[in-house]
């Protein structure tokens, strides 16, 4: 496996493409690369779709079964109203579903980013998840209980250092208080939510060139209905931490200029998983963009670490 940096494929067209039910909510999933491969499950977040792993597919699908899905709310995929279907207890349901129906009699490995890592953390901190999960790759994504955890705990230290890192990720979180607000956020992406503008953000805040960013025909719709996510989420996790521990083998990808999550509200993820690799990249939050080939090598490393 070749990494070039920047180089991305063109858009991937999928090998096979079905829905997978979970209740009333049907999910667009799309499958690449030979269907006897070791499973692979992508998991995209906001404002994105499957359409984020464009440039990651072709270095797994070689060798890889790989599977990518429109999460709810996005793409393809169901978007239901109630900003209540968009808890994480929900979402941890859409991916079981998804990887029953795609590898029903072994376990996935799973790489995500994002909402899409938020919510696999839920997933694979449920009891039995092993059954489902071999490995998981996170990007961008903490789990929500964790860095509450971890904040709450810079605060009560007292310590500068701890203060400071509960401070820095408040700064950096402070975009959520937007997205949360009735009514005016989902008024400010009918204004601004286009490909044209999101490419040009994502080019002046982490250098991205257009070309390596691929975006799906509904981004105007995704942004908006994306928005659930934080309603349905933030606040009940910021004042109601729980203690959720995982079996499930962890590979942390974390990006020390990432704009949205501060590389130490990871420090602490050894407390709550029982096995924990991490990879600290000086890239920001998209990583699937800038560096597809960095995912793809550390991906195929940490699942080739597994045990067979």
């Amino acid at each position: 496996m070749t990494r070039e940096t920047g180089q991305v494929a063109p858009r991937s067209v999928p090998d096979r493409t079905h829905r997978v039910h979970n209740g009333d909510i049907s999910l667009a999933v799309y499958e690449f690369g030979p269907e006897d491969g070791v499973p692979v499950v992508l998991v995209h977040g906001w404002p994105d779709t499957h359409h984020l792993w464009d440039g990651v597919v072709p270095l797994l699908s070689d060798r890889y079964r790989v599977i990518a899905y429109d999460t709810r709310g996005y793409g393809e995929s169901s978007a239901p109203t109630p900003v209540s279907a968009y808890q994480l207890s929900r979402l941890a349901t859409d991916f079981f579903a998804v990887v029953e129906a795609v590898s029903p009699t072994e376990p996935v490995h799973v790489v995500a980013h994002d909402w899409g890592s938020v919510q696999v953390w839920e997933a694979v901190c449920e009891p039995g998840a092993s059954q489902y999960v071999a490995s998981f790759t996170s990007i961008s994504g903490p789990n929500l209980d964790h860095l509450s955890t971890w904040m709450r705990r810079g605060v009560r230290s007292g310590t500068p250092r701890g203060l400071w890192g509960t401070l820095s990720q408040c700064l950096s979180s402070a975009y959520t208080t937007f997205f949360m607000l009735p009514v005016l956020p989902g008024l400010f992406f009918r204004l601004v939510g286009t490909e044209r503008v999101w490419k040009l953000f994502l080019r002046l805040v982490e250098g991205i060139p257009a070309e390596q960013i691929s975006l799906a025909p509904t981004i105007k719709q995704d942004m908006i209905s994306g928005l659930r996510f934080y309603k349905a989420n933030i606040l009940a996790r910021m004042f109601g931490p729980r203690e959720r521990f995982t079996t499930v083998p962890v590979q942390l990808l974390v990006n020390t200029r990432d704009i949205a999550v501060r590389p130490a509200g990871y420090d602490d993820t050894a407390r709550w998983a029982e096995r924990v690799v991490r990879h600290d990249l000086p890239r920001g939050h998209w990583l699937p963009y800038s560096d597809p080939a960095a995912i793809a090598e550390h991906a195929d490393a940490f699942i080739q670490a597994q045990p067979k």
